[in-house]
């Protein structure tokens, strides 16, 4: 018996050394909601990604550039289509949560966990265990009792984006785990292939923004105060260059479905904060409903 339990232990402890950093993600990303809706209107939603993205760029490009260098042909195709899917979830979530509650967008974001299994399991065409679809159902059966401490209103054009923008999630964990370029990188070209996926999506914003989509995003930056700007730095470091760091670094090293359960505890998350810096409240239902993310979360991890 002893034996056996030694290796087990090691084992275990690499598994949290890659499940906490993404666990980390889902809270700052948890946070974003509060921080997007400050700064954000149905009118800045592009120029505010500019600035989002192009905030953190410059200096990536600068700190990886021998990396960057280093890339094969594949690794910077691989990366910028990874940036197109990237951007096209950034757009539909930013226009829904300006046209939906974040109520409601915490919770039907969530339905990533169960989106990337089913889609995991069509595209390797093995069945996901009944165990980890279950674990998936119970966190998702907690956001929505979670979420009732805010009340789930009636689904408008915002609650669709954000569908669409957990589908577009769905599709950027698989991509990243079955671009084989991406995939067989080694931990050295994280940042390098995180800063070809952010410059791609920075230019497709840029092209939109030049395009006339909304405000021009100098006119934005100039109308920022302080409290816009730490808003901004906190989107762009905390919740897009360290999340799409982290979130390409684990999938490499794990399965997507266990991602995206991990980050599914983002509606958890989400509360938090607004319990802490918004002043709103949960009652009992709520915080059973968390109470239930966090074991489904758990018991997910242990099945996949």
């Amino acid at each position: 018996m002893s034996t056996l339990a030694v290796p087990a232990a090691p084992a275990a402890r690499r598994a949290w050394l890659t499940d906490l950093p993404v666990l980390l993600v889902a809270v700052v990303w948890g946070a974003s909601y509060l921080a997007a809706k400050g700064i954000t209107t149905t009118h800045t939603v592009v120029a505010v990604l500019v600035l989002r993205f192009a905030v953190v760029l410059p200096a990536l490009v600068v700190a990886g550039w021998r990396g960057l260098r280093a890339l094969t042909a594949p690794q910077w195709r691989g990366a910028a289509v990874l940036g197109l899917i990237l951007s096209g979830i950034f757009l539909l979530e930013t226009y829904g949560v300006v046209r939906t509650s974040a109520t409601n967008a915490g919770l039907i974001i969530s339905l990533t966990m169960i989106f990337t299994p089913l889609a995991e399991a069509a595209v390797t065409r093995q069945r996901p265990p009944r165990a980890f679809l279950a674990a998936a159902g119970l966190s998702v059966l907690g956001v929505v009792l979670l979420t009732q401490g805010g009340g789930f209103t009636r689904p408008s054009a915002g609650d669709g984006l954000i569908l669409l923008a957990a589908l577009a999630r769905t599709v950027h964990v698989l991509a990243m785990s079955r671009i084989k370029a991406v995939r067989a990188a080694q931990d050295a070209d994280s940042l390098s292939l995180t800063t070809v996926q952010l410059g791609s999506a920075v230019a497709v914003f840029a092209v939109l923004a030049a395009a006339g989509t909304g405000e021009a995003p100098w006119s934005v930056a100039g109308g920022f105060g302080a409290r816009e700007w730490a808003g901004l730095l906190f989107l762009s470091v905390f919740c897009t260059l360290f999340a799409f760091f982290v979130q390409m670094w684990a999938v490499r090293r794990t399965s997507p479905s266990r991602v995206s359960l991990l980050l599914g505890t983002e509606p958890l998350w989400a509360a938090a904060v607004g319990i802490a810096v918004g002043g709103e409240r949960l009652g009992v239902v709520g915080l059973v409903g968390g109470v239930l993310v966090l074991v489904g979360t758990s018991w997910g991890r242990g099945v996949r």
